[in-house]
């Protein structure tokens, strides 16, 4: 494959936010076919007459078995489903790929009732949006951001190559490799946790009627994440529970250190962490 064409089939399972927006930007790289498989068949025929993909299907039965690249664009649990319940369509050496936030549950279920003759190549956008859906589509929603491919012993190179490639294709700047357990373990830190925290923030205010007049920019970007999506993050959250858990902890002692100094009115401490917390947060980013 290269970065002008995609010259094989392509399906696509799951036309929310990131499944169309899979297909919106997959379609610039004129692929032979793009099934969408979508059990809302509204859905379906509002893709087809956007033109974002070639056939629409309500399940796997047909699509699959003439898919070459298979792109899962659903919710974790609702992946590994998919697949189990599809395990006799997919097209010999077909491979399929994901998006899920989380990976070791994922790939573990799987890759244990998966044939040979087909792989899964783990991997996570680093892209979205507070909305979802496929109205909230955007075949520019990959532009610029993190493409993380978590690889197995089962993989090929060629298939690994596969997905980097499609990912740069589609816009995004770098493409990162690690296990899945270190994936799962970095997302609570740079997503999962951010997200416990916008949400907590919004369920303790105490002024909630009169709040609007007095929000400014600091209130609106530590919150932006707190309007989520209930059911995938619930989902993310509990399929990671002991990696979230541990950061929640380290959280409340930071919080903890934080309250105790105010009791204190230890300035230098305050300082001292708000310092820190600059320097880091500017070399992160």
């Amino acid at each position: 494959m290269d970065e002008a064409s995609l010259d094989f089939n392509i399906a696509i399972v799951g036309l929310g936010l990131i499944g169309g927006s899979y297909a919106k930007a997959l379609r610039v790289l004129k692929p032979k076919k793009t099934y969408g498989i979508d059990q809302n068949e509204s859905v379906l025929n509002k893709a087809l007459g956007m033109g974002i993909i070639d056939e629409g299907y309500l399940d796997g039965n047909e699509a699959l078995k003439k898919a070459d690249l298979i792109i899962m664009a659903l919710y974790p649990e609702d992946t590994v489903k998919f697949v189990i319940d599809n395990i006799g369509n997919f097209k010999t050496g077909a491979v399929i790929t994901d998006t899920c936030g989380v990976k070791r549950m994922v790939l573990e279920e799987i890759n244990s009732v998966l044939p040979e003759t087909i792989e899964f190549v783990g991997a996570h956008p680093m892209a979205g949006k507070e909305s979802w859906g496929l109205d909230a589509s955007s075949e520019d929603i990959f532009k610029g951001c993190n493409y993380i491919i978590t690889p197995c012993s089962k993989n090929s190179e060629k298939s690994i190559s596969l997905i980097e490639k499609m990912a740069k294709a589609i816009g995004c700047r770098n493409v990162v490799y690690i296990n899945v357990e270190e994936h799962d373990r970095i997302m609570t830190y740079v997503s999962q946790l951010p997200h416990v925290i916008a949400v907590s923030l919004i369920n303790c205010s105490w002024f909630m009627n009169e709040a609007g007049q007095f929000i400014g920019g600091s209130f609106r970007d530590s919150t932006r994440v707190a309007d989520i999506n209930s059911k995938l993050w619930t989902q993310l959250f509990t399929l990671n529970s002991d990696n979230l858990i541990d950061g929640i902890e380290r959280l409340e002692e930071e919080l903890k250190e934080i309250k105790e100094a105010i009791k204190s009115e230890n300035r230098n401490v305050l300082e001292n962490m708000f310092t820190s917390a600059g320097e880091i947060r500017r070399m992160m980013l």
